[in-house]
């Protein structure tokens, strides 16, 4: 038997007849505020299910299925979400810092005001999302940003190599120090390599 509790008043939020909430189906669970830090939930069923403010530090997610999750606030530090499937999932204010989120699908998430300070954002699907955060040093190598709002967001010192930024808007974004060989830029243009050598060009062209 397995007890989700609240991760203040200990009150019990959900009771299942189980030994792992790995590869569960928990979706549409009431769990606002739970007591999850260091939860195995990979590969579990979260659609739609309310983790708002909930403490998930450290916790397992990879494979799992958030679709519209309501997860605003909530404390993933460190947590494992590599290839889980976000969209449209509402983290705004959450805690990601130095969480995992390579291959994970993002599309239309909501991440205003998130940190995702040190990050791993590789190859994870971010189109069209709300990435107005806090990125610090986040490694997002192969990201695909297209069309999504990055207005403002900190990007200093990320690592944005090969990253699809097609008409993101990155409005006032701070990209200081950012890493961007190969990058796909808003206009839909690749930006070559830094101090990558100048294209060979026959004689003639010289004179």
């Amino acid at each position: 038997m397995i007890e989700i509790k609240h991760k203040k008043t200990q009150a019990v939020l959900l009771r299942m007849d189980a030994d792992s909430l790995a590869g569960r189906k928990i979706s549409g669970a009431k769990l606002r505020g739970a007591n999850l830090c260091g939860a195995d939930l990979r590969g579990a069923n979260l659609i739609s299910t309310d983790l708002r403010e909930a403490d998930l530090r450290g916790a397992n997610l990879s494979g799992a299925v958030a679709n519209e999750a309501a997860m605003s606030g909530a404390n993933l530090k460190n947590a494992d979400l590599s290839n889980t499937d976000l969209t449209s999932v509402d983290l705004h204010d959450a805690d990601l810092v130095g969480c995992n989120l390579s291959g994970a699908i993002m599309r239309y998430a909501r991440l205003t005001n998130a940190d995702l300070s040190g990050a791993n954002l590789s190859e994870a699907d971010l189109s069209m999302a709300d990435v107005r955060a806090n990125c610090h040093h986040c490694n997002a190598w192969r990201a695909d940003f297209r069309a999504a709002d990055l207005s403002g967001a900190n990007l200093v010192g990320a690592n944005l190599s090969e990253a699809d930024m097609t008409n993101a808007n990155l409005t006032g974004a701070k990209m200081v120090g950012a890493k961007m060989l190969g990058t796909i830029d808003a206009s839909g243009r690749r930006r070559r390599a830094q101090n990558a050598p100048e294209p060979s060009r026959p004689w003639w062209r010289f004179w």
